[in-house]
């Protein structure tokens, strides 16, 4: 009898542990403390210890890489390359004695868990540059390499690492060693750019060109490039140089050859921020700032767009388009540059400077949509919506859908209604998709004063979703169910770090202008303008991407992308559970929770991968749970 209850005590406990999950499918004892956790767009979670840096895939037992080479990292030192599998480490680059004292850099492939590059081990004693080039999977590294003669070591060069074999593909002396004369310097000034057949190096003395072996090619005084990008055919290159006070950009075009192409360089004012090099010439934003002087003569908060002549550099447009604020939105079509501004308005300029509305489209501010919908360009801001014309400007529906400004506005398209739905300020509001008539049709109360971020059509029916709150709808506004979680917390900061892991960001920043470029010349035009509801495209895109590069790690990124996503028919979310603070798995169609589990912690740190469906728990100083949710 006495085993009999042992047994059920057991087989209860059983499925407690079953239900709840609290004990972790892994359990990674790290051996010291944590100080930060980055979720991968690979999904591999990336921590930041004491000691140095730690990769933690799920599916493996122990930690996929330790890098304790360099010590204990700031996120200062650990750059994660966009859309790779790479991390670049580094160590006394931001130091006042950088190019007297050693920098040390690291390349870790966080998917393979190999270091594949490590300065120290290389013999490189300071490094300069330290650049992944995509899609041709290359790094390039240029210092003072601690090898050969004494004039060697001395002498300033450029390394091409092939990635995927971890293989030297060829170097170089920037100044021939031992040269004698007046001392120059030959540190690098910006980004290399390789191409085919030669590489061009910006340097403090020019710009330099050199074959893959080596050979002197040609040199110009074009100094201070920050990034360079080429058309398709790598015959056209245009060059980026920040001007001394940082405010203004000087655009410069040379040959293949090395010749300049422009007579005089391009001075936009502001930092360029985007750029696309297009049949009719080149298109130009640069994002100007006051820095806060308030002074009259400060430059404004606002961008210019410019269009340039690709032949001379001058500017095609007589009258360039005013913005009285930031790009948040621009997009090239076959007859013209539409844009959107984040302080409220659209327009669209065609590639002779007229404007193709009739007049500037008045919008609400922060643009959040701006897509192709079959009756036109839909947009929809913080306080208003509508459809427009591409060609005209013209309303599609006689007026906008106003509502009070909100932070978080969610929409869908009722394909099996003809209809838009907006959720905004506490009201979901349905537009014909036809005529443009438009009416309140549900109101929506979430707890704790949330709106809804998150709206889909699920057989039918309407979900919304928020941090805490979960609804459906009928096709008729009626309550199918509303499901709220408590958070744990209403007072202080929790420590959250969960959240989807972007594949791209759609605005970009001047920390990334170069990639921004790259991307551009070797994907294909990031300046395209989606259709609505166009689910999965990005997904798709990413892991076209990564399938698109010869590299094992790139596949295994390509396969996950390609893989259903965790939160397609679930929600997690952190909630207070009677145990004490857990996540929840919640099914969206029927609202019930099919998995708990307890953290017992008032101030979790956490990520949900919500691509694989994995927790990371921050369980102590020096231990990761992880759970698959």
């Amino acid at each position: 009898m006495n085993n009999l209850k042992l047994l059920l005590i057991l087989f209860c406990t059983q499925i407690v542990f079953a239900q709840r999950a609290e004990q972790p499918d892994q359990t990674y004892n790290l051996g010291a403390s944590i100080n930060e956790m980055t979720l991968t767009v690979g999904g591999v979670l990336v921590v930041a210890t004491n000691d140095g840096l730690v990769g933690i895939n799920p599916e493996t037992n122990s930690p996929v890489f330790t890098f304790n080479n360099f010590g204990k990292l700031t996120p200062e030192e650990t750059l994660f390359v966009e859309d790779s599998p790479y991390i670049i480490v580094s160590q006394g680059a931001n130091s006042k004695l950088a190019g007297i004292t050693k920098t040390k850099r690291a390349v870790i492939n966080y998917v393979s868990g190999k270091v594949i590059f490590n300065s120290e081990d290389d013999n490189w004693n300071q490094i300069y540059t330290c650049n992944i080039i995509l899609p041709d999977n290359k790094l390039v590294v240029s210092g003072i390499q601690k090898t050969g003669t004494k004039a060697e070591k001395m002498t300033p060069k450029v390394a091409v690492y092939n990635l995927s074999n971890q293989q030297l593909d060829f170097s170089f002396f920037l100044d021939k060693p031992g040269r004698v004369g007046v001392a120059k310097d030959f540190s690098v000034t910006g980004v290399p750019l390789l191409l085919k057949d030669f590489l061009i190096i910006p340097t403090a003395q020019g710009l330099i060109a050199k074959s893959h072996s080596g050979q002197d090619l040609w040199t110009t005084k074009i100094k201070g490039i920050n990034w360079m990008v080429s058309d398709k055919t790598e015959q056209e290159i245009y060059g980026f140089e920040t001007t001394v006070n940082g405010k203004n950009t000087r655009i410069h075009k040379i040959g293949a050859d090395g010749k300049a192409l422009w007579q005089d360089d391009r001075k936009v004012k502001g930092i360029v921020s985007n750029f696309e090099i297009l049949p009719q010439g080149i298109a130009v934003v640069s994002n100007k700032s006051d820095g806060g002087d308030k002074s009259v003569f400060s430059q404004k908060n606002e961008s210019e767009i410019a269009f340039l002549s690709a032949s001379t550099g001058e500017d095609l447009w007589e009258k360039a388009p005013k913005t009285k604020g930031y790009v948040q939105h621009f997009y090239v079509q076959e007859d013209g540059i539409l844009f959107g501004i984040q302080q409220g308005g659209i327009n669209k300029i065609s590639f002779n400077g007229e404007t193709l509305f009739k007049k500037p489209l008045k919008t609400g501010e922060n643009i959040m949509v701006m897509a192709n919908s079959p009756q036109g360009l839909i947009y929809i801001t913080s306080e208003d919506a509508n459809i427009v014309n591409l060609k005209t400007g013209d309303q599609v529906w006689d007026k906008p859908l106003k509502y009070k400004n909100s932070l978080s506005v969610a929409s869908t398209f009722d394909s099996a209604n003809n209809r838009y739905l907006i959720a905004a300020d506490g009201t979901i509001f349905s537009i014909d998709a036809n005529s443009g008539d438009a009416q309140e049709f549900s109101k929506v109360k979430f707890e704790e004063k949330e709106e809804p971020n998150e709206m889909e059509m699920r057989n039918g029916n309407i979900y919304l979703a928020s941090s805490q709150n979960m609804m459906v709808l009928d096709k008729d506004g009626n309550q199918v169910y509303h499901q709220y979680y408590k958070s744990p917390s209403k007072s202080g900061f929790m420590k959250v770090l969960s959240g989807v892991v972007a594949v791209a960001s759609t605005a970009m920043t001047m920390a990334h202008s170069y990639q921004a470029g790259l991307n551009k010349t070797r994907y294909g035009s990031a300046n395209n303008l989606d259709n609505y509801n166009d689910f999965g495209k990005e997904n798709k895109r990413a892991a076209d991407m990564f399938a698109s590069i010869a590299d094992q790690s790139f596949k295994i990124m390509s396969q996950r992308f390609k893989a259903t996503a965790a939160t397609e028919n679930s929600q997690f979310i952190l909630t207070k559970l009677d145990d004490g603070v857990g996540l929840v798995k919640v099914n969206k169609d029927t609202g019930k929770v099919d998995k708990e589990i307890v953290l017992k912690d008032k101030k979790p740190e956490y990520h949900v991968d919500e691509i694989a469906g994995v927790l990371f728990y921050k369980a102590n100083k020096d231990t990761i749970y992880a759970y698959k949710l």
